[in-house]
Order: C-alpha cells, then sequence, then structure tokens
C-alpha cells in the first residue's frame, strides 16, 4: 500500500521530519510513547532537541529523533531509562567488556530499516502511526495504544484509519505471529482488543430503526473474525445507516431469524476462510422475502471477506475492501 501524501502531516519520503522540525506530540505519535515521556526523557536525561528555536513549542529534528528511537529500542530490551539514555546520547558503541545484557539486540533494533518498527516487524511503505502503534502493542502498554488508534481515527476517519493504518499494523503483527513458531500471540490479541475498543469509542450513538432501512452484519457460521465488520458497523453508523450487528460464528437458524425480524435493506456475511463461506447460505439469504403481497422485498446480500475468493455467489455483490462495502451498502438503505 503506498503512503498517503495528500496533506501537510503526511511523511515525508525519507521517513525524517518536515522541514522545521516535528513536534513533541507528532514525535510521540511516531515513537509509540506519550508526549509527557517525550518530556520527561528531554528533562531528566538530556534528549532533547539540539537546536533550540524561538517560541514555546520545540522542533524535534530527524537526528533528535533517531536519538529517541535508540533510547525506545534500548528500554525494550529491559535496560534501566538511565542507562538507555547514556547509550542512546553516545553514538559509539559500549565496548566488549561494559557492554551490557540486551544492548546489542537494541543497537541492531535502533539500526534497522526505517520500515520496521524497532522490533522485527516488518511494515513496508505505510504511515507513520503504523511504527508507533506496533511499538505500544509489543510493549503492552494500553494507555499508549488507545491514545495512538484514537489519535489516528480523529485525524484520519474511521476508513481511512482503518484501512491505512490499522490494516497495515494487524498483518504485520500476524506475520510475525506466523514466522515465530506461535510466538507474540498475545499480541495479536492486545492489539485486536484495543482496536475493538478504539472503534467503539470511536463511534457516534446507535442510530434510531428505520423501517426497510436497517443493515445486518454477521460473520457466516464458524467465523469468529469480527474486526473487520465491528469498523464497517462504525462507518455506516456515522452516516446515519442503522446497524444490527450480530458478531461472530451466527448459527444459520439465528441469522434466519435475525433477518425475518429486523427485515434489513442489506445483510452482510464476513467470511475469513474458504472453509467457512457457504454459497448456499448466501443464495438462501438472497432469497428470503417479507411484507405484504404484491410490494415484497428481499434485501440486497454482501459477501464479505477473503473466504468468499473463488466463492463468488452469482448476482451478489463482493467489495473488494471497506470503503466499497460503506458505498454498496449506502446505495442499498438510499437507493
Amino acid at each position: 500500500m503506498s503512503t498517503h501524501t495528500g496533506d501537510s502531516d503526511a511523511p515525508v519520503d525519507d521517513g525524517g521530519p518536515r522541514r522545521g522540525g516535528l513536534t513533541t506530540g507528532e514525535v510521540a505519535r511516531r515513537l509509540g510513547v506519550a508526549p509527557t515521556t517525550v518530556r520527561t526523557w528531554d528533562r531528566r536525561y538530556g534528549l532533547g532537541p539540539d537546536a533550540h528555536t524561538d517560541g514555546r513549542h520545540r522542533r524535534w529534528t530527524a537526528k533528535d529523533v533517531a536519538r529517541l528511537e535508540r533510547m525506545c529500542a534500548l528500554t525494550a530490551t529491559g535496560l534501566p531509562p538511565a542507562e538507555s539514555a547514556r547509550l542512546a546520547r553516545s553514538e559509539e558503541a559500549p565496548t566488549a567488556t561494559a557492554r551490557p545484557r540486551g544492548a546489542d539486540a537494541a543497537r541492531r533494533a535502533s539500526a534497522g530499516r526505517r520500515s520496521r518498527a524497532g522490533s522485527g516487524l516488518q511494515l513496508g511503505d505505510v504511515r507513520q502511526e503504523c511504527r508507533g502503534i506496533a511499538r505500544a502493542a509489543l510493549r503492552l502498554d494500553a494507555a499508549v495504544l488507545d491514545e495512538l488508534l484514537l489519535a489516528a481515527i480523529a485525524e484520519h476517519g474511521l476508513v481511512a484509519a482503518w484501512t491505512e493504518v490499522i490494516v497495515p499494523t494487524l498483518q504485520a503483527v500476524g506475520r510475525k505471529w506466523d514466522m515465530s513458531g506461535e510466538k507474540y500471540v498475545e499480541v495479536e490479541h492486545f492489539l485486536s482488543w484495543h482496536v475493538s475498543g478504539a472503534l467503539r469509542r470511536a463511534t457516534p450513538r446507535t442510530v434510531e430503526d428505520r423501517p426497510g432501512g436497517t443493515t445486518v452484519l454477521a460473520c457466516v457460521p464458524g467465523e469468529n473474525h469480527t474486526l473487520p465488520l465491528e469498523v464497517l458497523s462504525a462507518a455506516l453508523t456515522e452516516r446515519g445507516i442503522p446497524v444490527r450487528m450480530f458478531g461472530g460464528a451466527l448459527p444459520v437458524e439465528s441469522l434466519v431469524a435475525a433477518v425475518r425480524r429486523t427485515g434489513p435493506a442489506a445483510v452482510a456475511l464476513w467470511s475469513q476462510s474458504r472453509t467457512t463461506a457457504s454459497r448456499p447460505l448466501a443464495q438462501h439469504v438472497a432469497a428470503m422475502e417479507w411484507g405484504v403481497r404484491g410490494a415484497r422485498r428481499r434485501p440486497v446480500v454482501l459477501t464479505l471477506g477473503p473466504g468468499w475468493s473463488g466463492q463468488a455467489v452469482a448476482g451478489l455483490a463482493r467489495p473488494s475492501g471497506l470503503a466499497e462495502a460503506v458505498a454498496a451498502l449506502e446505495s442499498s438503505v438510499y437507493p
């Protein structure tokens, strides 16, 4: 995914601060720490900007940020903050006899490519916020992770934050899990939980039902990956569309009952795996009818998620991403 560059806050090509430097808040988001942490490191350990500028707001250059990145990498190995700060300020490697445990690994992490999260996570060409979120998730830092997720949603909106910030970070954690033999499972669960909480906090109040204008969202039987439907629910609610969210692994009988009871304009069925995608189920839901004779209605059914790849159902839409799904459901409710 290419990095968005349509606004003045987009990261520059070299990954460094913009001309004039970054504010303390911008540096904190990039590093995945709280702004108070950056200020404490400045005041207590002398890790502030080298150059002083006029005005109340200090600006951080690429060199200043690199020093803080070394500080993050060193503290992540378990070194005390004071010792980490001393090593971060010194660009020379410590001697073999004086090198503390973990310093080698920390130095390798801090010297890694800019597309890494300082942790071995391969993030690729993504927004800078991904690095901070990944670092906070790996540290299991709940407070900072919540702050960064909510800031990304507030700055970019639900759809862009999900597509360009949250998904790349989730994918990076998932790849790390796959490559590490069941390690980092706790990080994936931790990050997913906090993403779910951030979506709920960022979503406006539930929209009141409108007859014939409701959307039903459900995972197919056997499917428990609910995050994509949670962000879809939040995006639809933000647009004033009533949503009935039924979450993971909804049994067939319950799905059918929910559709009959709500009479929705549209039904979205999520499947993460081909083993859970069911053409007969989608076709059955699409064929359901309600209403008085002569004016009976059927729902628009969308098949969402990678599980439907190669399982296309004739006559049913299969949007390729969140923005497309939102547009399709919006047009179903407001034809």
